[in-house]
């Protein structure tokens, strides 16, 4: 595992509830015919899939929508499905069930997003991944996905991946890609701009989920909770917070979609400041947003709270 966490109760999809689990991801069964079955372990990297494959992939999740995927489990028919998926793209050390399930039934053709990026520590720190590792590293953080510049490298390895499994599509998924990317340089672009002149560069967030955003705009984020979303901080931790808060002038604590906004809100009340929801964009909560929506619903978020001109 990429960090150290504790084992809590987890989200057991039901085998039956499988299907419509699949249809409510907007995603379809493997056809009979020549598209090629992609199975993809949380929305970033079913996106992409979708973006790069076109009409020439279906594209599965195994994190049911609305779902926090840190701590989702895989009934048994979706680890079957690992075995007769063409692709499996994944990212190690993020969800343990999806990491066994990979170990289990070893599909032909896997992508691991940690062999395509480095991944930071909690400090700031790359982690380069080599053959074998058994990702034991404790303290990496796995949101690469929020720093728009590290998502070109996988929409490349995913066209490539696919290019091996149906070379007729190599054009298009050679095109599909770099359209793609393309739109992750312009959010790159428009973050960088929009986060250029801002009087405040710290922000307080309910976990320390967005590290790679801080680090590509020159921003400071504190956590009220380390990696873990759900770890409850010390007293001497909602203390510390207290202070940036003060010392910095803090406007907004940040709190999440997919978890209890309660701490977040609770001690927002206590400094008198406002809350304000950044999304981890882990998954989507509103069927009519994606990740580039939701990404720039982020910035203007924080172009608020930091007071950006």
């Amino acid at each position: 595992m990429l960090f150290a966490r504790p084992r809590r109760p987890l989200l057991l999809v039901p085998a039956l509830a499988l299907p419509a689990l699949l249809a409510g991801c907007g995603s379809t069964a493997a056809a009979d015919d020549d598209t090629v079955h992609v199975l993809a372990s949380f929305y970033p990297l079913q996106m992409v899939a979708q973006q790069v494959g076109g009409d020439r992939v279906s594209v599965e999740s195994l994190t049911p929508p609305g779902a926090e995927p840190h701590d989702v489990e895989l009934s048994p028919a979706q680890v079957s499905h690992l075995d007769t998926a063409d692709l499996v793209v994944y990212l190690s050390g993020f969800q343990a069930a999806v990491d066994d399930a990979v170990a289990q039934t070893a599909p032909a053709h896997v992508l691991d997003a940690a062999d395509v990026t480095p991944l930071m520590s909690d400090e700031g720190h790359e982690h380069e991944h080599e053959e074998g590792d058994d990702h034991e590293h404790g303290g990496l953080d796995p949101h690469f996905w929020l720093d728009p510049s590290r998502m070109p490298a996988v929409a490349d390895a995913v066209a490539e991946q696919l290019t091996e499994l149906d070379p007729d599509g190599a054009d298009e998924y050679a095109a599909n890609a770099a359209a793609l990317s393309e739109r992750f340089t312009a959010l790159d672009a428009a973050y960088r701009a929009g986060l250029a002149e801002c009087s405040i560069r710290t922000f307080v967030t309910s976990h320390t989920a967005f590290g790679y955003l801080a680090d590509r705009y020159d921003l400071h984020e504190v956590g009220i909770s380390g990696i873990d979303p759900e770890a409850e901080p010390s007293p001497a931790r909602l203390a510390e917070v207290s202070d940036v808060v003060e010392q910095e002038g803090v406007t907004t604590i940040f709190f999440e979609t997919l978890v209890s906004p309660k701490v977040a809100e609770t001690l927002a009340a206590d400094l008198g400041v406002d809350t304000a929801v950044l999304d981890p964009i882990e998954g989507l909560v509103d069927e009519d947003a994606d990740y580039f929506s939701v990404a720039e619903d982020n910035l203007e978020a924080l172009r608020v709270a930091l007071s950006c001109s």
